[in-house]
């Protein structure tokens, strides 16, 4: 089937028009101010569709940079699988996933690899792709990450400067693992803190009493993260490696990286939807102190659904992200989603706030929220917008034919209306999550139609895919 979308206006990360697109065999072939139906020639037994899309924006389909679908953490395993958290995905206008891979201390990085991969594959019905997880460095371990790279095409890396004994590069492991990236020509994406004041931090808060979800973000303060962006930079600096600041939560962790960038450091940065619209407050609900000020209205322990690391931030944080998105310090914005249940998972860390789940599921909303509180507030602009949920992701990460609209590009396309109003509930969302940290808010946009490489996946903001027909693939890489 091919498909012409009609009558729209076509928003990139540089420009806006007003024009048609074709697209055929899961390309776009032309994009004209006026395209004829009637004048399009198509291979025998093969059938146009046309999308009204007046009053309508036409973005390329959304990248989220930075999510966990299949994840065993802290004890558990995150809620989603790849057929749930890609239908959320696309029904949230968003057609391409950048999984981290997270292998334990023990595990080959081979090994590690074929089973996320192995989640994915035949299950996902967005397109989707990989960092890879260094976790470990020997002899094994650089051959294999070597073969995912240029044998599997995976062109990126991820480190954890966090999750001491678990997770967490030592920096030995760091400056090898940085300097097969420079090799290489890769990115390497970093989740930075100090992982040793975490833990003193944590040990003193919970000898002293303090043991809700409150406490999270004092045991991981902003200094503490900025730290992790110095000693990132340091080490990219030394070995001229290309790196990546995953999900920036904080004014001090920009200092950090605007410092590092005027040094010469090849340093990206990315903040996450959760950081850009919820704020320290939410941590505290259902607390004694919450009780006292007279936010007694939530249940007991609701903080823990707003506990990721690092931390939502005080107000005054997310306003500076906010400035930073607009001027282009912060090139990407993912989700870094990250699903698990209130009910029987969060509530592992009652008593004790080190053992809730971190992460917030909202791989469905990014979008959404970016439209109602950036675009239509005036933080950012449609081209912001564009560039910093799709375009910039592309080209940082190499995906190729995404995060434009251009003849060529995989027909990868949103058609948004801007003046659709909703309501975010888990009653109605696509993850498997028994909450919403958005729970009742109000949402200003809706990605009506969504192209797959040409096919429509989203119909009037409804899926339209189907079980055992999931067409999402392994996205070439440059």
């Amino acid at each position: 089937m091919a498909v012409l979308i009609q009558g729209g206006r076509l928003v990139t990360a540089t420009s806006a028009s007003n024009a048609d697109v074709l697209c055929e065999r899961g390309v776009i072939t032309r994009i004209e101010r006026s395209i004829d139906p009637r004048g399009v020639t198509l291979p025998p037994g093969e059938r146009l569709e046309v999308v009204d899309a007046r009053g309508r924006l036409v973005f390329p389909g959304f990248i989220d940079p930075h999510v966990h679908v299949y994840l065993p953490f802290m004890g558990t395993f995150a809620k989603d699988d790849w057929a749930s958290a890609s239908r959320a995905a696309l029904v949230g206008g968003t057609t391409t996933l950048i999984e981290m891979i997270c292998p334990g201390k023990g595990d080959e990085p081979l090994a590690a690899y074929e089973t996320w991969a192995g989640k994915a594959a035949g299950r996902s019905f967005c397109d989707y792709s990989f960092h890879m997880g260094v976790t470990r460095w020997d002899a094994l371990a650089e051959k294999q990450l070597r073969e995912i790279v240029t044998g599997r095409g995976i062109r990126s890396l991820k480190v954890f400067l966090a999750y001491k004994g678990a997770l967490g590069v030592d920096d030995r492991e760091l400056y090898h693992a940085l300097k097969l990236a420079r090799e290489l020509g890769i990115v390497v994406t970093a989740h930075c803190e100090n992982e040793t004041l975490i833990a003193e931090k944590q040990e003193e808060l919970l000898a002293s009493g303090r043991t809700g979800p409150e406490w999270h973000e004092p045991s991981r303060p902003a200094r503490v993260e900025a730290l992790g962006v110095e000693h990132l930079a340091a080490f990219a600096q030394a070995t001229g490696a290309e790196v990546y600041v995953v999900h920036t939560s904080c004014r001090d962790a920009l200092d950090s990286a605007r410092a590092a960038r005027a040094r010469g450091v090849r340093m990206h940065v990315e903040t996450v939807a959760p950081y850009l619209t919820l704020d320290s407050t939410f941590a505290e609900r259902g607390t004694p102190a919450a009780v006292d000020k007279g936010e007694g209205t939530f249940p007991a322990f609701e903080g823990a659904k707003y506990v990721m690391s690092p931390p939502i931030r005080d107000r005054q944080h997310q306003e500076a992200l906010w400035k930073a998105l607009a001027d282009g310090t912060i090139d990407c914005v993912g989700t870094d989603h990250a699903p698990f249940d209130f009910k029987g998972q969060k509530e592992m860390g009652r008593g004790d706030f080190t053992k809730i789940p971190n992460g917030i599921p909202s791989v469905e909303h990014r979008v959404d929220l970016m439209h109602t509180f950036g675009v239509r507030t005036g933080r950012i602009d449609l081209h912001r917008f564009v560039d910093a949920l799709s375009t910039r992701p592309a080209r940082i990460f190499g995906l190729k034919g995404k995060g434009d609209l251009f003849v060529g590009a995989d027909a990868d396309i949103v058609v948004y209306d801007p003046e659709h109003r909703s309501t975010i509930s888990a009653s109605t969302h696509h993850m498997r999550t028994d909450y919403s940290a958005w729970e009742g808010w109000e949402i200003r946009g809706r990605s009506e139609t969504v192209l797959l490489r040409g096919e429509i996946v989203v119909r009037g903001g409804v899926l339209k895919v189907r079980d055992g027909d999931a067409r999402g693939r392994l996205t070439p890489r440059q």
